[in-house]
């Protein structure tokens, strides 16, 4: 398997949706930026990769047509809110594979107000068994699905372990604080942890309007290269991909009665034990992660998926510091999809931006000093979660 780098890295600033450009043009920006970031032609492009959730069908060659039509093959990926790492994980397969040298990797979504729901109503929808479930163990109906899922979750943690509804406060305050150095996040606003608990209740008791990320718009593009790719035309090698792995759900999901396994929990888990184990290296050894938290809740039980402290253990991990600059890992100094936004099909890709130039030392005043070692996670309901370790040097 070939060794596979990161040479080139895009990202508009994300916006609220009606107020950005059509995807397409969005799309398109990205990629280009991620070109002229590594410095290569799209010509020398072999494929590509686009990810986005809402569009119609070839959605990406109507982004990157704009960029070149050189003929190549552009494939079309959704995946829910894992679709942009979804479409990295491909990518990182064709240039490790031999089957390609130069990849381009784009997400892209053009959102509308409101919270997440189904668009084809005559037909089955994917999360069936995720209503059921969710039915039997929390109810509230009334509730959107998936403040209904994630609210279900941070519950189940709050009930099992203990945790305050100030934990999830706690990580939505951070995530502003780390926003307030991110330009291209959606919200730079720095809130405290008593303005979270003061906004309005979606869910009281569980969850207010501030621990829930914003439907965004936006895109990113990430330029995969092989080594002697990279080589013969003079691209940076100092960021790789040290190991990734993909998981979906398996009965447990459905079979626990647990909340935090029916939104990806054991998917986390499973993905995180793989990347450790094939790149020799464990939690310990991270300087800084990109997690998905779409919720306050949905961070605070991956700390724990992904081994950054024990089971049970958040709550302290978040008291101590230990989440944030100073403490034992950085998460989402980027201000995550709570501050930074979630344009669904961007997101992932929006992740390798930020733990790329971590990792090269160029994000400026969010720069985690000396890092070195970095984690990505992206999950997405329905479901697919995939983690990527990345190295300098």
């Amino acid at each position: 398997m070939k060794q596979v780098y990161v040479s080139g890295v895009g990202m508009i600033p994300f916006a609220k949706p009606g107020a950005s450009s059509p995807y397409h043009e969005m799309g398109a920006q990205a990629a280009r930026a991620a070109l002229e970031d590594a410095g290569l032609p799209y010509d020398l492009v072999e494929q590509a990769y686009a990810g986005y959730v809402y569009g119609d069908s070839t959605s990406g060659q109507k982004a990157l047509y704009a960029v070149g039509m050189s003929g190549i093959p552009i494939v079309n990926v959704n995946n829910n809110c894992s679709t942009g790492s979804t479409a990295l994980f491909l990518g990182r397969q064709a240039i490790a594979s031999g089957a390609a040298d130069c990849v381009l990797v784009l997400g892209f979504e053009q959102m509308s107000p409101g919270a997440l729901g189904s668009v084809f109503t005559d037909r089955p929808t994917p999360f069936d068994a995720f209503d059921e479930v969710t039915d039997r163990l929390v109810g509230k109906p009334q509730i959107p699905l998936a403040l209904r899922y994630f609210g279900g979750a941070g519950l189940a943690h709050m009930e099992k372990y203990g945790t305050p509804l100030e934990a999830f406060a706690r990580i939505r305050a951070k995530a502003s604080r780390h926003a307030v150095n991110n330009p291209l996040a959606l919200f730079r606003k720095e809130v405290t942890a008593q303005d979270v608990l003061d906004a309005p209740a979606i869910w009281p008791g569980v969850m207010t309007r501030l621990m829930a990320c914003p439907p965004t718009c936006g895109a990113a593009a990430s330029l995969l290269v092989s080594e002697d790719f990279a080589k013969r035309h003079g691209l940076r090698r100092d960021v790789h991909i040290a190991a990734q792995a993909m998981t979906t759900d398996t009965p447990a999901t459905f079979a626990s009665g647990d909340m935090m396994r029916l939104v990806g929990y054991d998917m986390s888990r499973a993905a995180a034990q793989k990347v450790y184990e094939q790149s020799g290296l464990g939690p310990e050894d991270l300087d800084v992660v990109e997690l998905h938290d779409c919720f306050a809740h949905n961070e605070l039980i991956t700390y724990e998926a992904l081994g950054l402290c024990p089971e049970g253990g958040a709550d302290k991990f978040i008291l101590d510091g230990d989440n944030t600059y100073g403490g034992k890992v950085v998460t989402n100094p980027s201000g995550g999809l709570l501050s930074k936004g979630h344009p669904l099909g961007a997101t992932g890709l929006a992740q390798c931006y930020e733990l790329t130039h971590q990792l090269r030392g160029t994000a400026d005043a969010r720069q985690v000093a000396g890092a070195r070692v970095a984690l990505q996670h992206n999950l997405g309901l329905g479901g697919a979660c995939v983690v990527t370790m990345y190295r300098n040097g």
